[in-house]
């Protein structure tokens, strides 16, 4: 087999086979393929498209270029969930929990925060002295004594992603449908899940602003699962707005654990309910959606939930107080409230515009060399269908910076559109995608 061949084949339009693909991957990931030639095939790729085996096959080379967990050690059906990403999504921190409390297993592996986008580790490292860097044996012995477990993602977890996308962002071709959902599904099935649950976040503040193309996404990342045997469903979810009201770490961790007492946002508290059913529905704990709703408000109501995030806490080797007194965590030098410009119903909030906000202020990472201030973050008082008058506190900052706090302040004020009319609340949750559609 020549490379030179193969992207001959691609560039024309013809499929490659799954032996084709993995040799590519095999090679490239052991150096043997230079980067001048994979980049031809990224393009050739990029304009030509692959089908849906050709898809899957690239998704399962990627998967086996490093290590596979094998999570047979741990007891039930392991159920994981994977978001694209959004601003304000700190859904991970309520959901685990409700999921664990209701006796599903959950193995999760996540990631850091870069640029707009928070990271779910970031978060959880603000309870102090919480690790996600733990042993394969203490990930599943914590899984089956607790029933949850966060690590980070090794090195070794499909290693060939890790370079291909490095030179996808080079070569302009990052934003293509097949090579997306393929990175995002080889770490998800190299985590060794038996089922997963999706978020593709869809709007402003999302990687994939359009609905047509979080569906294509949503689509052909089902796909993928199906055909590698696992059970899995995608929800497509709102972003054109910030998720919940916080937007920060701590503030999120904080507004989380408001969720895990029954007193979260109206569509966070929406979406996290939507995402544990399916969740509980895999692990076989119930049978019906309403069910699995049920199953979800009792442990929110006898404090099991939260309960099972302090256990969980713990057991990583944080400090479980501030599960419990989340006012405690360190606070900001300054506060300062943004008002309404203009008197009118909120109609947007650019999302995106709010992440960058408090990337600025500290909360985010412009590379993946910057250091985090947990502390910092934003509180967005009114959302999209509020009714407001000039003067009214849209947001407030925390911060630690007043030149920073400056710029942020006018940045808040320009993310906010109004209305003279009357505006629909948004539902946080667009469609629902599973492997019979």
């Amino acid at each position: 087999m020549r490379m030179y061949d193969l992207i001959e084949k691609k560039k024309m339009g013809k499929r490659l086979s799954d032996e084709e693909i993995s040799f590519i991957i095999e090679n490239y990931t052991k150096g043997e393929i230079p980067d001048y030639q994979m980049s031809a095939l990224l393009m050739a790729i990029y304009f030509q498209g692959m089908d849906k085996e050709e898809t899957l096959a690239l998704t399962m080379a990627m998967r086996d270029s490093g290590e596979v967990l094998d999570l047979s050690g741990i007891h039930g059906v392991k159920v994981d969930k994977h978001s694209t990403g959004g601003v304000g999504d700190k859904t991970s921190l309520a959901l685990t929990p409700i999921v664990a409390a209701c006796g599903v297993p959950v193995a999760k592996m996540s990631g850091r925060g870069l640029g707009h986008t928070g990271g779910t580790i970031d978060k959880l490292e603000c309870f102090p002295g919480f690790t996600t860097e733990i042993s394969d044996e203490t990930f599943i012995k914590n899984v089956n004594e607790i029933g949850i477990a966060i690590a980070g993602q090794t090195a070794n977890l499909a290693p060939a992603d890790k370079k291909l996308y490095a030179l996808r962002d080079v070569t302009a071709t990052v934003n293509q449908i097949s090579l997306i959902a393929s990175s995002i599904m080889s770490k998800k099935l190299a985590s060794g899940s038996d089922a997963i649950v999706l978020d593709v976040k869809t709007g402003n503040g999302a990687f994939m602003k359009t609905m047509e193309d979080s569906v294509a996404l949503a689509k052909e990342m089902v796909s993928i699962g199906h055909l590698a045997g696992k059970q899995i469903v995608a929800y497509i979810t709102e972003m054109d707005q910030p998720l919940g009201n916080a937007v920060g770490n701590s503030v999120e961790v904080a507004e989380a654990i408001e969720t895990l007492k029954g007193n979260g946002p109206k569509d966070f508290t929406e979406l996290v309910y939507a995402l544990a059913s399916e969740m509980l529905q895999f692990g076989g704990v119930c049978d019906t959606p309403e069910k699995a709703r049920a199953k979800i408000s009792e442990v929110i109501e006898n404090g099991k939930a939260l309960e099972k995030l302090a256990e969980f806490v713990r057991a990583q080797g944080g400090d479980d107080y501030f599960v419990f007194h989340p006012e405690e965590f360190p606070k900001t030098a300054y506060t300062r409230e943004v008002p309404s410009p203009s008197d009118g119903y909120v109609k947007r909030i650019l999302a995106e515009d709010i992440g960058i906000a408090c990337m600025t202020l500290g909360g985010g990472r412009e590379t993946k060399e910057s250091e985090i201030d947990l502390s910092v973050g934003i509180l967005l008082k009114e959302k999209i269908g509020a009714k407001v008058q000039k003067g009214d506190t849209l947001a407030v900052i925390y911060g630690n910076d007043k030149e920073k706090m400056d710029k942020v302040y006018e940045m808040i004020q320009n993310a906010y559109e109004f209305d003279d009319n009357e505006v629909g609340i948004p539902c946080v949750i667009k469609e629902r995608i599973s492997p019979e559609q």
